[in-house]
């Protein structure tokens, strides 16, 4: 006997009821733990990631001022190695007397060389020979950079950064 639709002995429908997709459940109390203690990992990684950025950021700019006083003062020894015919220092002059237009470097209003790096200030030391160039960061870094030029040789170039500034040529 074949039984009917509607009868009792009827197969079970194929789809089954499930639960609606807008019924909330709520979160326990482990699932929750987890989520706020991701978020807080995570905004621990970013601020560690921007004080680690910034201190990259502070020594790269003291590198590259460290750079650009080093160039200054490179080029403040060929001026000291030229002929007075050719530009060089007069007679009785030395390192000390060097002036940024000497050295074929334009200026500001303060008489400062700028670069993208910073702003440095030319001190000459007629007394003892010398020159020093004083860079401050322009980028709100905070850095210093003393480069200290004593004489011709490679040597004679000494820096100091962040830190207390040479007195004189020794």
């Amino acid at each position: 006997m074949a039984a009917t639709r509607g009868t009792a002995d009827a197969e079970p429908p194929l789809i089954r009821a499930t639960p609606s997709l807008l019924e909330i459940r709520p979160m326990g109390q482990q699932q929750l733990l987890l989520l706020v203690l991701g978020i807080v990992l995570v905004g621990l990684a970013v601020v560690v990631g921007i004080q680690a950025f910034e201190e990259n950021q502070k020594k790269a700019n003291a590198d590259a001022m460290v750079n650009d006083g080093i160039r200054l003062a490179t080029a403040a020894q060929a001026w000291a190695l030229k002929p007075s015919a050719f530009g060089g220092p007069a007679a009785g002059e030395n390192l000390g007397h060097v002036t940024y237009a000497d050295l074929g470097y334009e200026v500001n209003d303060d008489g400062d060389y700028v670069s993208l790096n910073g702003t440095y200030e030319l001190q000459g030391m007629p007394w003892a020979g010398g020159a020093i160039f004083i860079g401050t960061s322009r980028n709100g870094e905070g850095n210093t950079v003393y480069v200290q030029v004593c004489g011709t040789d490679p040597e004679d170039i000494s820096t100091v950064v962040n830190g207390p500034r040479q007195q004189n040529c020794s």
